[in-house]
């Protein structure tokens, strides 16, 4: 009689026992993926539940302050949500005065977005922790890890998207200061 092997009571270890893939699956990694992602938007979320907003006003506003004059239909492209779905975050924005839309100055139709002075300055407030975060990551890196890190997580962009991650930039020296950026009315 030939010998069973012995079968494991947790389902979980019996579905990995039988899955060869699941010897390949970078757990460890996709478990600090996680906990990094867990905690980078920990310090935002806490600012933003004060004013009764959450992490998709988060997106909005820090899109619309690395690109002032965006497009409606770009910030769409840019999140991948729905036309719905912007709409309802983006109304909260422009009533509690942290967006304007302005008319596009080639096509009427369209609405360009830019953050207000108090837009902009949630916008730096919600990005100082999580800029802080990342300087602490790489404080005991060399400087040519940077790059290496980049690297990394642009290649975890899908293939498609990575043209519209270099259009939106990544510049180095970024002005972060409220005086770099032109004015913008405060009114509609």
């Amino acid at each position: 009689m030939a010998s069973q092997s012995k079968r494991s009571d947790d389902p979980a270890e019996e579905a990995v026992a039988h899955d060869p893939q699941a010897s390949v699956i970078d757990f460890d990694l996709i478990e600090l993926f996680f906990f990094a992602y867990r905690d980078f938007t920990s310090d935002p979320d806490h600012m933003l539940e004060r004013l009764g907003f959450g992490r998709a006003h988060h997106r909005v506003l820090h899109f619309i302050n690395r690109r002032p004059g965006l497009t409606v239909a770009e910030l769409l492209d840019v999140l991948q949500i729905t036309k719905q779905s912007l709409a309802r975050v983006l109304k909260q924005l422009i009533d509690t005065g942290h967006v304007v839309q302005v008319q596009g100055p080639r096509d009427r139709r369209q609405r360009e977005l830019h953050l207000t002075a108090m837009g902009r300055a949630l916008a730096l407030e919600l990005a100082a922790p999580q800029s802080s975060r990342i300087a602490r990551a790489l404080a005991d890196l060399q400087p040519n890890d940077r790059a290496a890190v980049e690297h990394f997580l642009k290649e975890m962009v899908n293939r498609e998207s990575r043209q519209q991650v270099d259009q939106l930039g990544l510049h180095e020296g970024d002005d972060a200061s409220l005086d770099a950026l032109p004015a913008v009315k405060e009114e509609e």
